[in-house]
């Protein structure tokens, strides 16, 4: 069900992008519920001037690495899961992929389970 929008700068690897959804993909399923197999992603590379973030917000500093991941999923996760979900993402990035942890942006948006259709024109969760 989930729906992840990977945006990274042009300047990075050509493998980041992808190499970011299957990790952001295994975090899901072993930390969120998401079901196997259930992997739809956006990869999008972008000019600097393109991905636009501060220099800093909320005490975090951002460096030209910056990654944002927006996930569109069904509302139901905890607190407990989204922080685990956050601190594993942010985790697993710096620690395979050299990423710093203060650069991985994540934002979940939740929706109920009838926006979706995964083809044929049908509501398959309703």
């Amino acid at each position: 069900m989930p729906l992840v929008r990977i945006e990274v700068s042009d300047a990075s690897p050509e493998t980041m992008g992808p190499d970011i959804g299957d990790l952001v993909y295994q975090a899901m399923t072993e930390t969120i519920n998401v079901p196997k197999d259930d992997k739809f992603q956006v990869i999008t590379r972008h000019a600097a001037k393109d991905l636009v973030h501060p220099q800093s917000y909320l005490g975090v500093a951002y460096s030209p690495g910056f990654v944002l991941i927006q996930i569109t999923l069904n509302q139901g996760r905890t607190i407990e899961m989204k922080k685990a979900f956050y601190r594993r993402v942010a985790d697993d990035l710096h620690e395979k992929l050299g990423i710093r942890r203060e650069d991985v942006f994540i934002n979940l948006v939740e929706v109920v389970k009838e926006n979706w259709s995964f083809g044929n024109g049908e509501m398959q969760y309703a």
